[in-house]
């Protein structure tokens, strides 16, 4: 059986890594769904009885497949996982979202649409907050961004941290098999600081985010200390690594590369 939604892409696909996600993944896949064909989750090691309900929905659509890890290893290993097999099954391109609600599926068909127009490049959403975004959350994002612009030389990056994005697969896994970070909250920001390095160039469309507080479903991962302090080391990585390339970076920019 196949609900309806859009015809099937045979290069491009939405994957949602999804760790513990709560009632509001099911939302999430629908409204992907009803945007684009094929969608695939990847469960990363979840114990909240989501694998089994994500099954259920894919046992009655052809357009969803449902991978289910047997540990938690992290978003970004995870994406990885389904970067290796969309490669093998000879899908270009992939769109991360999050599982939980917070990224305009709305907005999937643009984003391919400008992918599309630009495959060599990746399209990042930028987003756009409501009235009733957390500030610590859209001030805090505000140092990455910085760091991450300095990194690549001001290439173009409108926001470091938002997952909601295009990657061509192949220069995606390149970045990734050739080095072991990016497997966990570190995943979004070090990638698109990587791929810049690599001659990807981003292009900018805005998406709106939402938020949901604890009584409206939502569910945060988001462990301030932790988190910083992984995007701390890793921005500490990146910045030895724009040191070394600096003089390629600088060459790309008088060329206009």
């Amino acid at each position: 059986m196949t609900v309806s939604a859009p015809g099937a892409s045979r290069t491009r696909l939405v994957l949602i890594p999804s760790y513990n996600p709560g009632p509001k993944v099911y939302d999430t896949v629908r409204s992907a769904r009803a945007q684009w064909t094929p969608v695939w989750v990847v469960v990363d090691g979840s114990t909240d009885d989501s694998a089994a309900g994500l099954q259920a929905m894919a046992a009655q659509d052809d357009g969803l497949r449902v991978i289910v890890l047997p540990h938690n290893v992290g978003k970004g290993a995870a994406v990885l996982h389904g970067l290796d097999l969309a490669a093998a099954q000879g899908f270009t391109h992939v769109l991360t979202m999050d599982s939980d609600g917070q990224h305009p599926a709305q907005l999937i068909p643009d984003f391919m649409a400008a992918s599309s127009a630009q495959p060599a490049a990746m399209v990042l959403g930028v987003p756009v907050f409501a009235a009733d975004a957390p500030r610590l959350r859209v001030n805090g994002r505000k140092v990455s961004n910085a760091w991450a612009n300095l990194e690549t030389l001001w290439a173009g990056i409108g926001d470091s941290l938002f997952g909601f994005r295009v990657y061509p697969i192949e220069p995606l896994r390149r970045v990734m098999h050739g080095q072991r970070w990016m497997r966990r909250f570190d995943f979004d920001p070090e990638a698109v600081v990587r791929m810049c390095w690599l001659g990807v160039k981003p292009v900018n469309l805005p998406a709106s985010v939402k938020y949901f507080r604890p009584d409206e479903g939502g569910v945060s991962h988001f462990n301030y200390l932790r988190d910083n302090l992984l995007l701390t080391w890793m921005h500490s990585r990146l910045f030895l690594g724009f040191v070394l390339r600096l003089p390629l970076l600088l060459v790309r920019r008088v060329r206009g590369d």
